[in-house]
């Protein structure tokens, strides 16, 4: 084997093939990158029997070959590299490495002992990749991350057409997010339990392009997969993972249908606020909201310790009500909001609260909602 290539294109490209290998692997060969030259190039492949990346990019190939090499290891010594074309080569049982003046040997791990890595499934539709990419990052904000809970730490992909939701929670919240695509066919229905840290992960990885191709399997329990493809600089990008195993919750109904208090309060100063009543809010404790006569009054603290209360304005509807919740929770939801005012929508004290964006005529956003649960208040 023996190749030519951009330094930038290549160090990129094993940065992320490598982003996702095990740091504890069940055998040596997983923490090996397969670099693999032919007439298609460049591929570089990972794979721990749950997740894979392959990255396809263009390079000058003189010979082809397969070789299996530490990934990590290799992604520290393209980080390090001058801007100068590299040229690697197989040596007998090392591979060589030269960039300038810079030379590098690295031995080779036994490509026979390495899984098959497995095919990307049939596509399903494609998304455009910077929506796709921040529609993730706001439904993995309730995502569990307790590994005795496995479904929990799942995002439910849910796809009806033209709509995709992404529905997360772990018990205490709860979000979801509504966004259009392009599904391969018009009738398309489909549902899936994504690891959220792998989805999270993919989508930011792949807004290089323009979109983002998702492509799923219908396997047995347990053995069903999701695939994504993007375009990326020098070349295309995959990621398939196992889906999880198990049945989320029907979380849709938690959505209350009523609403007897809404509140609409600038999402920045409640932020401040709430970040700073926190600080006197012993671990595990609530920050009080009070929402009454156009004031939202925030309170932390009890007794002989140290407490806090601040007030801010809001536009209340409905009537007075005074709640509380984990302020690291309430936190997160009003982070993964986009629009500048923020709709805080009761049925009573002691039930959720759906929080939302405000948008044209106060309505609430129809993309994002976030449900959290209250915390019982300290007398």
């Amino acid at each position: 084997m023996k190749f030519r290539v951009e330094r930038d294109v290549f160090a990129d490209a094993v940065a992320w093939a490598a982003r996702s290998l095990p740091v504890r692997p069940s055998v040596p060969v997983l923490a090996g990158l397969l670099i693999t030259a032919g007439d298609e190039g460049l591929v570089l492949s990972s794979f721990d029997y749950e997740t894979s990346a392959r990255a396809n990019l263009n390079a000058d190939v003189s010979e082809d070959g397969t070789v299996l090499v530490s990934g990590r290891l290799l992604a520290d010594i393209c980080r390090s590299l001058p801007a100068k074309p590299v040229e690697v080569a197989l040596d007998g049982s090392r591979v060589s490495l030269t960039c300038g003046s810079a030379r590098f040997s690295l031995q080779t791990m036994p490509v026979e002992d390495y899984p098959a890595i497995p095919d990307m499934p049939t596509a399903t539709g494609t998304v455009g990749s910077d929506v796709f990419a921040h529609a993730v990052a706001q439904a993995v904000t309730a995502a569990g991350r307790d590994d005795m809970l496995p479904v929990l730490t799942g995002v439910r992909l849910e796809i009806d057409g033209s709509t995709m939701s992404l529905l997360a929670t772990d018990r205490f919240r709860l979000s979801q997010r509504e966004l259009d695509w392009s599904p391969r066919t018009p009738d398309e229905t489909v549902a899936a339990l994504v690891p959220a840290k792998v989805l999270a992960d993919t989508a930011k990885s792949l807004t290089a392009g323009s979109e983002v191709t998702i492509a799923l399997s219908s396997g047995g329990a347990g053995e069903g997969l999701i695939g994504f493809e993007g375009n990326a600089p020098g070349g295309v990008r995959r990621t398939t993972t196992r889906l999880l195993d198990g049945e989320f919750p029907k979380v849709r109904s938690l959505f209350p249908s009523e609403k007897l208090t809404v509140a609409s309060v600038d999402k920045a100063s409640l932020i401040e606020s709430v970040k700073r009543v926190a600080l006197v809010a012993e671990r595990n404790t609530a920050v009080q909201m009070a929402f009454s006569d156009g004031t939202l009054t925030l309170d932390a603290g009890t007794g002989d310790e140290a407490q806090a209360s601040e007030s801010i304005e809001a536009a209340i509807r409905g009537d007075d009500l005074t709640t509380g919740f984990n302020p690291q929770f309430l936190l997160d939801g009003l982070g993964a909001i986009d629009q500048p005012t923020v709709e805080l929508a009761f049925t009573q004290a002691a039930k959720p609260v759906v929080i939302s964006g405000s948008v044209e005529d106060g309505a609430p956003d129809p993309g994002f909602r976030y449900l959290l649960m209250p915390r019982r208040l300290l007398s």
